[in-house]
């Protein structure tokens, strides 16, 4: 994610919500809010796709409020709400112009278009929803005000161009697919009447390498090592069939399934699901090289066994 993206809007948008109290509106059509009249004298030159528009504003440019307009009509499809829009855009200095982050050159920025979104920036994801692909936005935010032994900081401007729009990718409630029969000598699997999977370890032998092994193989999307999934799962240790963790469950009965980066997990993960598809149910046999090592991790220790669901990937 991109550092002013990932920092300074983030922080704008709070700003931004809607005020409690009113009426809840119909679904906007690209909805401009603020100091609008300040983007009047803005004009963008349109470099296509890969490389930031030109931006020409009197200096400085102040607003006393943020401020979203759409200042160029696109010529693509209505964006709706709940898709996934990708954007590049343009950060520069209100009051000098200089460019602060350019991602036409470094990587272009997904944004879903979910009620996290709404509830947490009215003003951002009113003026999305209903826009076209091919739009190019406005976003002007104040400067920070200046106190004692600091100075004043300079409103911010950037322009997002709306490069595409498509459906978010769908969770799964549970696992769908094929039922699929494992081989002998691995872990089985049962599910209980909650609908929990519980592992029996008894008589499996300590892996040689890793295992991964689909109960149920999926017809979703294929996963990759670089992937944002979202899983449900139970571990046991592979030595006395010990459970340490279950997103199904937890000390206070609640239910909920986990959603994470597979770049940033054990290593048995990441080799483990890479290749799978959405809907699988897969079973992992870890070897400790590929978990926790000989120290582990709390009760995780030593060779390890999960039952993951991949109910959805982004």
């Amino acid at each position: 994610m991109r550092r002013l993206l990932a920092i300074l809007i983030p922080g704008l948008l709070l700003l931004t919500a809607c005020g409690g109290g009113e009426a809840a509106a119909p679904e906007p059509s690209s909805q401009s809010a603020g100091d609008v009249a300040k983007f009047d004298t803005l004009k963008i030159s349109d470099n296509g796709d890969q490389k930031a528009p030109g931006l020409e504003f009197p200096k400085p440019l102040e607003v006393s409020e943020p401020t979203v307009k759409e200042v160029t009509e696109g010529n693509g499809d209505v964006i709706r709400a709940g898709q996934v829009v990708e954007m590049a855009y343009v950060a520069v200095d209100g009051k000098t112009g200089k460019t602060l982050e350019d991602t036409y050159t470094s990587g272009s920025q997904p944004i879903e278009l979910n009620d996290d979104l709404k509830q947490g920036s009215a003003l951002i994801y009113n003026v999305v929803v209903g826009a076209k692909v091919g739009s190019q936005i406005a976003f002007a935010a104040p400067g920070k005000a200046a106190s004692e032994g600091t100075a004043a900081g300079s409103s911010q401007l950037v322009v997002f161009k709306l490069l595409s729009a498509k459906d978010a990718p769908k969770v799964l409630d549970k696992p769908e697919g094929d039922a699929v029969t494992p081989p002998a000598g691995l872990p089985t699997v049962k599910v209980n009447d909650q609908g929990i999977p519980e592992i029996s370890v008894a008589g499996v032998k300590a892996p040689k390498a890793l295992i991964s092994q689909d109960l149920i193989k999926g017809k979703g999307a294929v996963v990759k090592a670089s992937d944002t999934l979202t899983v449900n799962y139970v571990g046991v240790t592979l030595a006395g069939g010990k459970k340490f963790d279950s997103s199904y469950e937890d000390s206070f009965g609640h239910k909920e399934p986990a959603s994470f980066a597979l770049s940033g997990v054990i290593k048995g993960w990441t080799q483990g699901l890479a290749g799978k598809t959405v809907g699988s149910r897969v079973l992992l046999v870890i070897p400790k090289e590929l978990a926790y090592g000989d120290a582990g991790q709390g009760e995780a220790k030593g060779d390890l066994v999960f039952v993951v669901d991949i109910l959805g990937t982004k």
